[in-house]
């Protein structure tokens, strides 16, 4: 692979991974906001939805949580909205070739993504913050949905787009470019059908165990307590709730996606270097591409043909059916990354279990050691999301959109950006991040800090105040 290509790649990653631990936040958030002002809103005893029924107290405390979230999400949004404007620029300056190529396709749902969801997003966020009392109960609480709504519709543009990148689908063209042909095939593409929801369902994963995490922080010190209780009450039935979902149904329809559509990358997932009927499911192993073998192992024997196909004798391809030149640029990082994905969500899984165990036998909030866990827990669910991301990304290799374009041509001539410009962005993009980094957990403690507002207390007026200090 050329140099300047390789930077072209590890700035694009740098800068997508930096900017998607924003989103991730923001579209899990978005859910529970929704929820807890819904609660809120509707939970009144004149209210036919007995299942939010509340008392006064309880609304006010759901009303107050929906409040101190919607300042986090702001923040967040705002930061992953500066992270996210030089991706738009580097289809252009890094990746010209392949924008050329594919602009008639993805330049749809990039272009959908900033128009509606983007301006539903942040215009209701406004709203949210700013209009409690300007606008009534009712439009309070749909802007919050709104929130929701636009947090999750930016997420289903920009995989689509990536699932077209995945599974080209709705297309139509010569080997020089490609054209929309079916926006309909586009959004119903078969790839996107099952890695819409299990992405989604790992973010929210992520918005359940922040919640559970600040509960459970303020549990332990001894602060805000009816607030602390309440989201370490949403966060770990959430958790349970989309734990669950990330194993079965979204994860192993889209491992079986992969299976059938990119069996390459599936071999490298599982470290399957040899075609075997009866393959073994790998649960600890060392890829060696020398020897081109898996060392070290730990496995079921027959399961990951079990898995795939339901039978436990059915062959499943290896690495060695295919050509070196379609292999992916590192198998090794595919294979890790995927288990890293899977071990770290089945960890949490099972952390969400027996917290939702002891949040039902009403010990939860005493029992220090589980609180620990549920606060120190939540890191690993990024770490999880983004390494199922490089093992989408890296597997894909080598090509840019799988079928049609090489990474290699659909990078810019490298008399246009050549590689040491690459790497001056690419240190310049680090300086930069650093200090976004540094800022933003500085405006996130604030916020930490001052705690939840008592609603019956502030007016609103004063919260919405606080929100943007």
């Amino acid at each position: 692979m050329s140099s300047y290509v390789l930077v072209d790649r590890l700035q694009f990653a740098f800068t997508v991974t930096f900017h998607y631990m924003f989103p991730i936040l923001t579209m899990g958030l978005g859910l529970f906001i929704a929820y807890l002002k819904s609660v809120s809103y509707l939970g009144r005893p004149d209210r036919r939805l007995r299942l939010l029924r509340r008392t006064d107290d309880q609304r006010d405390a759901h009303e107050s949580a929906a409040r101190f979230w919607a300042k986090i999400f702001a923040v967040t949004f705002a930061v992953g909205v500066v992270t996210g404007i030089p991706l738009e620029f580097e289809f252009g300056t890094n990746w010209a070739a392949f924008s050329n190529y594919a602009g008639g396709v993805i330049g749809q749902t990039l272009a959908m993504e900033g128009t509606f969801s983007f301006l539903l997003e942040s215009a209701f966020l406004g709203v949210f913050l700013y209009g409690m009392n300007r606008v009534g109960p009712r439009a309070h609480w749909i802007s919050a949905l709104a929130i929701f709504v636009g947090s999750w519709l930016s997420g289903f543009f920009i995989i689509a787009t990536d699932a077209f990148m995945q599974h080209p689908a709705g297309y139509t063209g010569t080997g020089k470019s490609v054209h929309l042909k079916s926006f309909w095939a586009l959004l119903t593409n078969p790839w996107l059908i099952w890695q819409y929801p299990h992405n989604m369902s790992g973010a929210a994963l992520t918005g359940a165990f922040v919640l559970a995490a600040m509960g459970a922080f303020y549990l332990l010190l001894g602060r805000h307590e009816h607030f602390a209780r309440l989201c370490v009450t949403v966060g770990v039935v959430g958790a349970l709730i989309f734990g669950i979902l990330q194993i079965f149904p979204t994860g192993d329809q889209s491992a079986k996606n992969v299976y059938h559509d990119q069996p390459v990358t599936f071999a490298s997932m599982e470290g399957a270097f040899k075609t075997e009927q009866g393959a073994p499911l790998v649960i600890i192993g060392n890829p060696n591409t020398q020897t081109r073998q898996l060392e070290d192992t730990i496995a079921l024997p027959h399961f990951l043909s079990f898995l795939t196909t339901h039978h436990f004798t059915s062959v499943v391809r290896g690495l060695d059916s295919f050509p070196t030149s379609l292999w992916p640029s590192s198998v090794p990082l595919v294979y890790y990354a995927y288990h890293i994905m899977v071990g770290l969500g089945t960890l949490l899984a099972l952390l969400a279990v027996i917290a939702t165990y002891l949040l039902w036998r009403r010990k939860l909030f005493s029992n220090r050691k589980v609180l620990w866990a549920l606060m120190i827990a939540f890191p690993f669910t990024y770490i999880a999301n983004i390494a199922g991301w490089i093992t989408a990304e890296v597997g894909r290799q080598p090509w840019v959109a799988y079928g049609l374009l090489r990474t290699s041509a659909g990078a810019s001539p490298s008399q246009s950006v050549p590689a040491g410009i690459g790497i001056f962005t690419l240190l310049g993009f680090l300086g930069i991040y650093i200090f976004i980094a540094m800022l933003y957990v500085l405006l996130i403690v604030r916020i930490i800090a001052r705690g939840p507002e008592d609603v019956r207390a502030t007016p609103p007026s004063t919260v919405a105040a606080t929100a943007g200090a």
